[in-house]
Order: C-alpha cells, then structure tokens, then sequence
C-alpha cells in the first residue's frame, strides 16, 4: 500500500514576526474595550444585543472566507497608515476620558483598516453588510437616543393615554408623565424600551439580510417596517406596564413585571417582523418584484 507523506498545503500557515507583532497590537486594543463594553453597555436594556451582533457578525464574515480569499489582494498601504494615524489618536482620547463611542468606533475603523490591507478594496465592497453590521457594536450616546427618541416618547404617551382613556381607566397625562389612579409613571422610564429599537433593528436586518439579501426592493420594504413596528411594541409596553401599576401596584410595575414587559415588547416586535415577512412575500413573488 502506497503511503503519502504530508505536504506543505496541508501544514497550517506560520505568522511571520510582523504578523504576529499587528496580532499582539490589536489583542492590546481589543481586549480592554471590549471588557468595558461587556460591562458599560451589553448589561443594560439598549445593549443587550452586543454579544449577538458581535457572535454574528463574526459568522457573517466567516461564511465568506473563501469567497473573500478569492478576491484577496492587498491594499494601499500609505491609506491604512493615513487611517491608523487619524483613527489611533481618536481611540487613546475615548479610552483615557471614558468616551465609549469614540473608543469603539475608532477600534472598529482600525480593524476595517486592517481588514482592507489585508484583503483589499473588492473583498471590503463584497462584505458591505457585514462591515455595516457591526456598527452596532457602537454605543450609541446618550443625547444622541435623547433626540431622536423623544418625540417618540410624547407619541406612545399620548396614544397609550388615549387607547386607555376609550376602556375606561382613569388616566391622565401631563408631557411624558402619565396619571393612573393615585399612580405616576414617567414614559421616559417606563418606555425605556425606546433605547431596544436600535437592539430590533440590527436582529430584524440580519434576519432580512440572510433571508432576502437578493433581494434590494423587498429588502428595503421590510426595513421601512422596523420603526413602526418597535412603536406599536413600545406602545404595547406602556400599556402592559399601566394595567400592572393600576392592578397590582408600583412596586410590581417596577420589579420582575417590569423586565418582563420589556422582554415581551421585544418578542412581539420581532414577531410583527416576521408576521409583515409571512404576509407580503407571497405578493412580491406573485409580481416578480423578488
């Protein structure tokens, strides 16, 4: 029996010392952001997807590695050291004075950039989804979910007040603060759920990326379906969380009930998701639109 002794194709590829000097360099950089991360952002409410987008993004990439060694070929390497001069500066300044969002976006910056040295322009271009993806690994700041939350906030409250005002329930509201009974409930805590329409955002796009990426025209119709959506759930919640104040107290509103009107406001949005997908498809393939 002829024997067949092993190849250099089959023996795994060595780091040469320059290789495993960048691998060192980002493993310095990559660890202490991401642990503060884990630990200012993903424990809260508006984070919790973090080790989702994070564990799929890194699938997303890898279910391309062949592909993107197809189209590898290395980038301009005067561009990524011009990136890295300007994104490095940024990165020290968000870690020494604690500003989270210039931390990682500067971190993320300089892992495209490596990415691009690596594997060049047409590889960055094939994985535009991924790339995008995991920017929400970036926290957002917190005026920025102030802005564009708030007039959101004084929309679910006014048609929680309503909706409630039709059953019956004596309920009030002044601003953002509902009156029900001898109970007050602030919408911008009570509501807190606002923050998780950027966590429904990035599941509902990786669920319409996978399913129908081929797709552009069906694509963006589901997408315009998100907001919406995450406004019907966010109203569901208040409402929940009003007839649990109103029936059993504030203190049951703001305890375990509480986390789980959030967690129910989640499933139903992502489920009113699918719900749109289920129902519209039919009728986009029944017109050759997808």
């Amino acid at each position: 029996m002829a024997s067949f002794a092993p190849t250099d194709m089959y023996r795994p590829a060595r780091l040469n010392w320059a290789q495993g000097a960048l691998l060192l360099g980002l493993a310095a950089l990559i660890i202490p952001t991401l642990v503060t991360v884990a630990d200012q952002f993903w424990s809260r409410e508006n984070g919790v997807h973090g080790p989702i987008v994070l564990a799929t993004g890194i699938w997303l990439f890898l279910r391309q590695r062949k592909t993107l060694m197809e189209l590898r070929a290395p980038g301009n390497p005067w561009l990524v050291l011009a990136s890295c001069l300007l994104l490095m500066p940024a990165y020290i300044l968000g870690r020494a004075f604690d500003y989270l969002s210039v931390e990682t976006a500067a971190l993320l910056g300089i892992l495209l950039a490596v990415f691009y040295l690596y594997f060049g322009g047409r590889a960055v271009r094939h994985v535009w989804f991924p790339i995008l993806y995991m920017g929400f690994l970036i926290p957002p700041p917190g005026w920025l979910i102030d802005v564009m939350t708030g007039g959101l906030k004084t929309f679910v409250s006014i048609t929680s007040t309503q909706i409630l005002g039709l059953t019956g329930y004596p309920v009030a509201r002044i601003g953002v603060t509902l009156y029900v009974a001898q109970f007050q409930l602030l919408v911008e805590d009570a509501c807190s759920g606002m923050n998780s329409i950027v966590s429904l955002t990035s599941v509902s796009l990786f669920y319409i990326y996978l399913l129908h990426a081929t797709s552009w025209r069906y694509a963006v119709f589901l997408t315009c379906w998100i907001l919406p959506i995450a406004i019907a759930a966010n109203i569901l919640r208040v409402l929940i969380l009003v007839l649990i104040t109103y029936h059993l107290g504030n203190e049951a509103a703001q305890g375990f009930l509480h986390n789980t009107a959030g967690m129910v406001m989640f499933v139903v949005a992502l489920l009113g998701i699918f719900a749109v997908d289920r129902i519209a498809a039919p009728l986009f393939r029944r017109r050759g639109w997808m």
